[in-house]
């Protein structure tokens, strides 16, 4: 398993091949993912412990702990921690490419551009 930290706060890659990588991926206090897109993939976000505040194609819905949501291919979206200690959920990826470099970041709160 590999660790990286992020601005927002950090996520585990529990498994990955040819069709699928699973993380868990921890969102701190107040912090929130870019707003992004995937080209070669889609998701689907478990939500373990605390609330995920999830902007979908500019919906907001608020996930707690055993709920999910799908988020397809191509979809606008972010995952945001609305709460005072750190959010977890699990994303199931699939689809043909798991690169971070599919990332297209429509919007970022830490100044980042295309890419990682």
């Amino acid at each position: 398993m590999s660790t990286d930290q992020r601005p927002w706060g950090r996520y585990t890659v529990l498994d990955e091949s040819e069709d699928h990588k699973i993380k868990r991926i921890e969102v701190a206090p107040g912090a929130r993912l870019s707003y992004q897109r995937h080209t070669h993939r889609a998701e689907h976000w478990f939500v373990v412990s605390g609330l995920i505040e999830v902007t979908l194609e500019g919906e907001i819905i608020t996930l707690a702990a055993g709920q999910s949501v799908d988020v397809p291919r191509g979809a606008a979206h972010r995952a945001a921690n609305p709460g005072e200690e750190v959010a977890a959920f699990v994303e199931v990826q699939t689809g043909a490419y798991f690169g971070e470099d599919d990332i297209e970041r429509l919007q970022d709160d830490y100044g980042r551009d295309f890419g990682v």
